[in-house]
């Protein structure tokens, strides 16, 4: 048996069987973790939403940026924006069980000493309070008022944490945090308008694993989200993220040893004629 985390898919599913096939994935053996944003951009998200449903408890998935995206316009709370391909998922015939299944998926995830993540943690959360955090914002999601959750959970204030925040206030920052971070400063402050790599950032602000006092650094964390870093190795912390929604590769990490295997998704889309 194997767990392999596997990066950002963004609705690429021929580039995600691919990537299967390269690791010989077999669902009864091995187990994925999905390091969130399943659908998006590309072309196929209601095959990959189906896909990674179909596999039950041999898949986990945390939530991303634009899975709660396709919570939010679901709901009607707000537009969609030009670029994202969500048609498919909402008018197809099981789109009601697919968004159940959406909203009833982690924030957070921890197992055999290790975690993934969307984005990141902030510095002052250790991994045991991000799995408490994480908990409070899956109630929210998988309860009967999720839409009055949806609509108040967009926003970049509060922009930094503080034990004494409540009600949507504390659940903004556990989500910003959770699938938008990149750049913070030491003191947990977050910054979300820098998306290229981590030179040339705001002044303070550094990327949130490279914090010296992060209290997460004593667990492997895998992550995504991030895909102008790409593929990023450290003792404590796994960027998979490597563009494959842009032509560039689809990762995955092998868990028991990490070592890494990837697929090629500009070949692919050339194969499928999507260039």
């Amino acid at each position: 048996m194997a767990t392999y985390a596997i990066g950002d898919v963004q609705g690429c599913h021929d580039e995600l069987m691919c990537l299967l096939q390269r690791i010989d994935f077999d669902p009864v053996r091995d187990r994925l973790w999905f390091v969130g944003d399943l659908v998006n951009r590309g072309p196929k998200s209601l095959e990959v939403l189906r896909f990674v449903r179909s596999l039950g408890d041999r898949a986990v998935t945390v939530l991303g940026n634009h899975d709660l995206s396709l919570l939010v316009i679901a709901a009607g709370v707000r537009k969609p924006h030009r670029g994202d391909t969500w048609d498919a998922i909402l008018t197809a015939p099981d789109r009601d069980d697919l968004l159940h299944w959406v909203r009833h998926q982690r924030l957070f995830h921890v197992e055999n000493g290790q975690a993934m993540v969307h984005a990141g943690l902030l510095p002052q959360w250790t991994v045991e309070q991000a799995r408490s955090l994480a908990a409070e914002v899956e109630a929210e999601l998988q309860g009967p008022g999720y839409p009055a959750f949806l609509n108040a959970m967009y926003g970049n204030e509060p922009a930094q944490w503080d034990d004494g925040l409540r009600d949507h206030d504390r659940l903004r920052v556990i989500v910003n945090a959770m699938t938008r971070l990149r750049l913070c400063t030491v003191d947990g402050r977050m910054e979300f308008s820098h998306k290229t790599g981590p030179a040339g950032g705001p002044a303070g602000y550094h990327p949130w694993f490279d914090i010296p006092s992060r209290l997460s650094a004593d667990t492997p964390i895998v992550f995504g989200h991030w895909a102008a870093l790409g593929l990023t190795q450290r003792d404590s912390v796994s960027c998979i993220d490597t563009g494959c929604v842009w032509g560039r590769r689809l990762t995955a990490l092998r868990l028991e040893d990490h070592q890494l295997f990837d697929c090629d998704c500009s070949a692919v889309q050339a194969a499928d004629g999507s260039e």
